[in-house]
């Protein structure tokens, strides 16, 4: 049976937390930056590819330097900054403003 390495699971999560927050920060540059745009398909697109490419080498690189157990952190953080993240943009305030 394989050993629970608390310190890999704890590399993971913190690599993993700032690493999901640059993710979604730039996807809501992304989704600015393309609403403003002519072409706000490409934008999104080369948004998405840049953002999934850095989110992918960032996790290789946390499970080369951890273990396995880093990838069950590192999912984890990106699992509860989604969380996070989609619960603050629905109880936000509507772009319309407050009337």
């Amino acid at each position: 049976m394989m050993a629970f390495e608390w310190n890999a699971v704890i590399l993971g999560l913190a690599i993993g937390a700032v690493t999901s927050a640059l993710f979604f920060a730039g996807l809501g540059l992304g989704m600015r930056l393309a609403l403003k745009s002519a072409a706000p398909v490409a934008a999104l697109m080369l948004s998405a590819v840049i953002r999934i490419s850095v989110l992918l080498c960032v996790g290789w690189f946390v499970v080369g330097q951890g273990g396995p157990w880093s990838l069950v952190g590192y999912a984890t953080a990106f699992i509860i900054v989604r969380l996070l993240t989609t619960t603050v943009a629905r109880i936000s305030i509507p772009s319309g403003g407050v009337q």
